[in-house]
């Protein structure tokens, strides 16, 4: 069960349309859920999803009412890196553009269709729609993602990324520099209270925590900085919300850029470089690492090292 107080950038809006923003489904996907009684309003059910919503009022939605989907189908023309297979693990290297799982508006051609026609035993692991995904990135996001082949491997790995004992790194170019060499964004994310479409660093949100360390300083206009993130919570946005907050946005972000030049990029500038982790087979501690792809590191050969 799901459950907020509807912000005021939300007050006037349908209910149902709420229910597809907390689920992250579409609208017709949320009238079903609503008409199906999985949406209460102040403790009391609600089946008609047209009606608006107050400031104040409380929703809660049931996520087993979503209709269940058709599992995804093997997919071989999807293509993506893998860094490393065993019998426990898949550690990919996901290419920017690729989505890692169906989802509203993306029923076809996702990171999870590719790696059943590589690995169908997949279909038998965790959820049916994400099957052995343990975490994600964005889609215009590059990087590592490791996928679990087992359910055994699946609990362990989601375990740690529940304590944050497996360690993500991230390489993002930022406009400006920050005023320290090394720092500790902590500040909760959710829904924008003035545009609920977009996440924020607001009051009412989840905890999040953001480790960041400069590496290259570079004297073009506009002072752009290499900066090596590490995440300590996996908020959605996370890096792109926190950096933003602080004023020095993501190179190539069309969502929280702040209208900054994007050189050239059509895609936020942000790499998850490195990825490790406790193995789940031997509990040894494994580490991957995956260079910058072409485009961003066709960026950092066009500025000049300060």
């Amino acid at each position: 069960m799901i459950e907020e107080q509807v912000p005021p950038a939300l007050a006037g809006e349908r209910l149902d349309r709420i229910v597809a923003l907390m689920l992250d489904v579409s609208r017709s996907l949320a009238q079903q859920v609503v008409e199906a009684g999985g949406a209460s309003v102040d403790g009391d059910v609600e089946t008609v999803g047209r009606i608006r919503m107050q400031e104040g009022q409380v929703v809660s939605v049931d996520e087993g009412r979503l209709p269940r989907s058709e599992p995804p189908a093997a997919d071989p023309s999807v293509t993506f890196g893998v860094v490393h297979v065993d019998d426990s693990i898949i550690v990919v290297d996901k290419p920017a553009g690729l989505v890692v799982h169906p989802g509203a508006g993306n029923d076809e051609g996702t990171l999870v269709n590719g790696l059943l026609a590589l690995h169908p035993e997949l279909a038998g692991v965790g959820d049916p729609v994400r099957p052995g995904i343990v975490h994600r990135l964005d889609a215009g996001s590059t990087g590592l993602l490791v996928v679990a082949r087992t359910e055994e491997a699946r609990l362990h790995l989601i375990d740690q990324f529940v304590d944050h004992s497996a360690g993500r790194t991230y390489l993002a170019l930022v406009w400006g520099r920050p005023e320290a060499p090394h720092g500790v964004i902590d500040a909760p994310i959710g829904r924008s209270h003035r545009d609920p479409m977009r996440m924020a660093v607001v009051a009412d949100g989840r905890d999040a925590r953001t480790e960041y360390e400069v590496g290259v300083s570079y004297s073009d206009r506009g002072e752009p900085t290499l900066l090596e993130c590490r995440l300590e919570t996996g908020r959605t946005h996370q890096i792109r919300v926190h950096l933003s907050s602080i004023g020095h946005p993501l190179v190539g972000d069309p969502w929280y850029g702040q209208r900054r030049p994007t050189l050239g990029l059509d895609r936020p500038f942000l790499h998850a470089s490195r990825l490790e982790l406790d193995h789940p087979a031997t509990g040894g501690r494994v580490a991957f690492e995956s260079p910058l792809p072409a485009d961003l590191r066709g960026v950092l050969d066009g500025l000049t090292v300060e």
